[in-house]
Parts: C-alpha cells; sequence; structure tokens
C-alpha cells in the first residue's frame, strides 16, 4: 500500500445519525439509482476516479491492499447511476450489532456539481439504515468522516442531509518549536 502523507492542518470531522428520522432528503433526482455490484474491477476503478483529486488514500493503493479491502466480509459496495451511467460509489462497513459506517461516498468527476450530491447522498443514507447484513441486529446509527481535502461541498451535504458532527480532528500537525 502506497502511504498517502499527511497534510499538516487537514481537519477531518466525523459525523453521525442515530435515527432515521434525522435524514433530510436532497432535492430529487429521479434518474438516480443505487445498486450493490460485487464488480471489484468497476468499484476499485470509480473509488480512485472519485478519491484521487482529494487524495483519498485508497486512490494509491497497491493489489494486495484491494485484495485485502474486497475480502472484508463487513464491506458492502454500491454504484451510483446516472441513467445507467456510473455517476458515484458507495461503501459502508458495519460495526455490529448496530452501526453502519459510510466509508466512501462520491461522484466521479463529470458529475460534481451537477446538483444530484443531495439526492445521491440520500439514497445513500436510506439504504445504509436499511443496510441488510448478517452481523447486524437492526441499525441505530450510521456514521462517517469527511476531511478538507474533499470537496468543498462535502461537509454542508453531510449536514444538510441531518449528520451532526461529533468529533473533529486535525491529521498532519507539525509541533512548533519552541
Amino acid at each position: 500500500m502506497t502511504v498517502v502523507e499527511p497534510v499538516p492542518g487537514e481537519v477531518v470531522t466525523f459525523l453521525e445519525m442515530t435515527s432515521p428520522d434525522q435524514l433530510r432528503a436532497g432535492r430529487a433526482a429521479p434518474r438516480l439509482t443505487l445498486a450493490a455490484t460485487d464488480d471489484e474491477a468497476l468499484v476499485r476503478t470509480t473509488i480512485v476516479r472519485v478519491g484521487a483529486p482529494y487524495r483519498w488514500p485508497s486512490a494509491t493503493w497497491s493489489d494486495m491492499a484491494w485484495a485485502d479491502w474486497f475480502a472484508d466480509p463487513r464491506r458492502q459496495s454500491f454504484l451510483v447511476r446516472a441513467d445507467g451511467d456510473v455517476a458515484g460509489i458507495l461503501e459502508t462497513t458495519v460495526h455490529p450489532p448496530w452501526e453502519v459506517e459510510i466509508v466512501s461516498f462520491g461522484l466521479v468527476p463529470e458529475y460534481v456539481a451537477t446538483g444530484i450530491g443531495g439526492h445521491a447522498l440520500t439514497l445513500a443514507v436510506r439504504l445504509a439504515w436499511n443496510l441488510d447484513h448478517p452481523t447486524l441486529n437492526g441499525v441505530q446509527r450510521v456514521w462517517l468522516h469527511t476531511s478538507t481535502l474533499d470537496h468543498p461541498n462535502a461537509l454542508a451535504n453531510y449536514r444538510a442531509r441531518g449528520f451532526r458532527p461529533y468529533r473533529t480532528q486535525t491529521r498532519g500537525h507539525v509541533p512548533s518549536s519552541g
């Protein structure tokens, strides 16, 4: 796995929902769908396309790192499609017995800033709340994190959908000498 060096001052915000009633739907985009996929090559390509502009570590993973990722039985992959074309990705990881983490969510570059992000996230969050996984005993919490390196609208979209921040962390902090 290639290690991506931390960016001094990068702020990571962790957000959560503790009830599906907290979801505030984005503006409808009827041409969007979200469906599970086991096409590892397509998932990998899509994650790299989505994440490379924002320095996602997965954008530089080795074949072995990807093999480890796909071997984890807690993970599920979903593609966002617009009129059948791949428009984005959703990756979930279950944390038994009641939590679902949205590990990766985003749009491929040609769908960024087209007005579909709110609806795509709405679909992703609904799916997370209703995720069917043998280790889950219902879902009581859906959570994710975003970074100041992500798209400038990411945090606003998460908050607009009803996610609440519960922690921040500064990565790559270089202590001052003194």
